[in-house]
């Protein structure tokens, strides 16, 4: 068991060094010109190590890109859907606004497309099972997948217009304005009803 849990710690650590390094190279370089062990290099690991957790730089990218959507997904609060703030607009677009050399990397890379493209695909298939979970037998007007790619495609969209227009509302306007717009939406696929307590 504590040989087991030794071994965790040591798989989270060599993870953790390679997605920093990744993170730093790309404000630095363009992903293209990132090599393997440039990467080892920085994150300080060994190259059998690195290739035991991933086949590449790329694979290295896309695993952290979906562990981010699936922290993303964890702190949906499905509660507060279609009436509130459920969704953690605030939470992402600050984390991005704190990264902006990160995404001028990514920009330079040639790579925003690919990754809103993917974030959509793995942000959906998260909300989806959540969606799936919550909802169970309860009835529903449109189609779990098809309402769950809706709210991915809503929330990766309008990020990158924020991005791409200069940031020129702040986090907090932009997730007033993304519930705005969804909140209607799913409180009528999931039928939810509008009770509020007496004054």
């Amino acid at each position: 068991m504590r040989s087991k849990k030794t071994s965790d710690r040591r798989v989270r650590r060599t993870r953790h060094q390679v997605n920093g390094a990744l993170v730093d190279l790309i404000k630095e370089k363009r992903f293209d010109d990132i090599t393997v062990q440039n990467l080892i290099d920085r994150a300080g690991v060994g190259r059998s190590t690195f290739y035991s957790h991933f086949r590449d730089k790329e694979d290295a990218f896309d695993q952290q890109w979906e562990q981010f959507n699936r922290l993303l997904a964890d702190r949906i609060d499905w509660a507060k859907a279609g009436k509130e703030s459920f969704f953690p607009v605030t939470f992402f677009f600050q984390h991005l606004q704190e990264a902006q050399s990160f995404y001028r990397g990514l920009v330079r890379s040639g790579k925003v497309d690919a990754i809103f493209k993917s974030g959509v695909e793995h942000l959906s298939r998260n909300v989806e099972s959540a969606l799936k979970e919550r909802l169970k037998s309860k009835p529903v007007t449109i189609p779990i997948p098809v309402l769950a790619h809706h709210l991915a495609n809503e929330f990766y969209g309008l990020l990158k217009w924020w991005l791409d227009a200069g940031m020129p509302y702040t986090p907090e306007a932009m997730d007033k304005m993304f519930h705005r717009l969804v909140n209607p939406t799913l409180k009528s696929a999931m039928q939810i009803d509008d009770v509020r307590p007496r004054p």
